[in-house]
């Protein structure tokens, strides 16, 4: 399969959880603040370094459920960046679908962009590289919330946030999800 397709699947398979637990629980999320979103990300991305060092899982949910869960709570991010906190808190069903769509559209163009400039080096890493890379972006996001959203030279929230997505996206490709979702 092609990077494309492969990364639809996953996307699909991601926007249809993330579309049920709208439906099940309504924008709830919207009442986070960025930097609950990110610490939420990286309890995420750091029990999957746990469980890749421990091998053992005691809870039953292993790595899969965490880096959907990743994509998902950055498209989250994503959307936070733009709606903020303050206003009305519940979107409708289709609205939190477009703009999770639109967050995708975006994400996807980056990914095509730097997976054409970078050759697919993606393919040739160790998912634990790519765990170890969300965890550098998510100490990254940190310290950006910590200087209020200013960088100096850097790239900015948003652009970090489509990092750790593509990681997750890759490591759920590597892990066979859209094989095991057919």
């Amino acid at each position: 399969m092609d990077t494309s397709t492969e990364y639809n699947q996953i996307i699909d398979h991601c926007r249809t959880l993330f579309i049920k637990k709208t439906i099940d629980y309504g924008t709830s999320w919207r009442v986070m603040r960025p930097t609950s979103i990110t610490d939420q990300i990286f309890i995420k991305a750091q029990r999957i370094r746990t469980l890749e060092v421990k091998k053992v899982s005691k809870v039953g949910e292993g790595v899969i459920e965490e880096y959907i869960g990743i994509v998902n709570y950055c498209v989250i991010a994503m959307v936070q960046l733009d709606l903020g906190v303050e206003g009305n808190l519940d979107l409708e069903t289709r609205e939190a679908e477009n703009r999770y769509d639109e967050k995708i559209r975006e994400t996807r163009e980056l990914m095509l962009a730097k997976n054409h400039d970078y050759g697919e080096a993606w393919r040739d890493m160790r998912i634990s590289s790519l765990t170890d890379l969300i965890l550098t972006k998510l100490h990254r996001v940190k310290q950006i919330e910590d200087n209020n959203g200013q960088t100096l030279v850097s790239e900015g929230l948003q652009a970090n946030y489509q990092d750790m997505l593509n990681y997750a996206v890759f490591a759920l490709i590597k892990l066979g999800l859209p094989a095991k979702t057919l």
